[in-house]
């Protein structure tokens, strides 16, 4: 019998769910040729439960190029875990690498491509219609790049903030272009959180992209290691910490964002959210 070619959903999402990376079910593109290698898992999908946002994890085989289905009518960002590459928005290309991130306005498709080795990324859809446009979007960037930041975070108030506050990059964002889908990256140090808090009106997907540490979800703090994803509903609280410390400690590195982006974030950073 040959491999089913039916959009890959993971069990109910309910208003909140940790999806490890052991539990990705990979199967082939949808409508593809039935010779490509290429594979994705959808662990979040309005199939799923998910309120707004679609996230997939896509393994590009080598030499072979991938775009999700109706990308120039939603938004895209994509982050690239493993391998190399190259991102395409529309016909702006650029090399890719563990770390790397790419944005895709509405009208604008996402396509990547795998060299030799191969290319895993984790690929966010949203179809917020209605969504502002950018005047000139930033397209191209990475979880590292700090020009925009969000320091000493308390929270939303339902749980007592720690006082070792984790940083978190802006990497797409109102501020740089992005109509309603954004990319943040949270950098939490050894003994650091990002503190608990909820988005009354978003959906929240967000991945361990480095290290081991803990989320928290609904009530309690829970143990996930690189690949794992958080997704939570409007008014779920989640969080992110790194609670190892000591001389073998290392940083726990975080990276998605709520859908569509949330104000309250960029005003606790004293930025504004109009798109630019």
């Amino acid at each position: 019998m040959p491999p089913s070619t039916e959009a890959p959903v993971t069990s109910a999402l309910g208003d909140a769910r940790i999806i490890t990376a052991a539990e990705f079910d990979f199967r082939p593109v949808p409508g593809a040729d039935p010779a490509a290698r290429t594979r994705v898992a959808t662990p979040v999908s309005p199939a799923a439960g998910a309120t707004h946002v679609t996230l997939h994890i896509v393994r590009v085989a080598a030499g072979e190029s991938y775009t999700p289905e109706h990308s120039a009518a939603e938004e895209n960002t994509v982050v690239v875990f493993a391998g190399t590459g190259s991102a395409a928005v529309g016909d702006d290309s650029r090399p890719v690498e563990r770390g790397s991130a790419a944005y895709a306005p509405t009208g604008r498709a996402l396509t990547l491509s795998a060299d030799g080795a191969g290319l895993t990324a984790y690929v966010w859809r949203t179809p917020l219609a209605g969504a502002p446009v950018g005047s000139s979007p930033v397209l191209h960037s990475s979880l590292w790049d700090d020009t925009t930041q969000l320091r000493g975070f308390g929270g939303t108030g339902q749980i007592e903030a720690a006082e070792r506050r984790a940083t978190m990059n802006f990497v797409f964002w109102p501020g740089n272009g992005s109509g309603r889908l954004c990319l943040h990256c949270g950098i939490q140090q050894p003994g650091e959180t990002f503190n608990v808090h909820l988005h009354p009106d978003s959906d929240e997907a967000f991945i361990a992209f480095e290290g081991v540490g803990q989320m928290y979800l609904r009530d309690r703090w829970i143990d996930v290691s690189a690949g794992d994803v958080l997704y939570a509903s409007p008014g779920v609280l989640h969080g992110a910490r790194n609670p190892h410390t000591g001389p073998t400690a290392r940083r726990f590195v975080t990276c998605g964002g709520p859908s569509p982006y949330d104000p309250a974030l960029y005003s606790a950073a004293g930025y504004s959210s109009q798109v630019r």
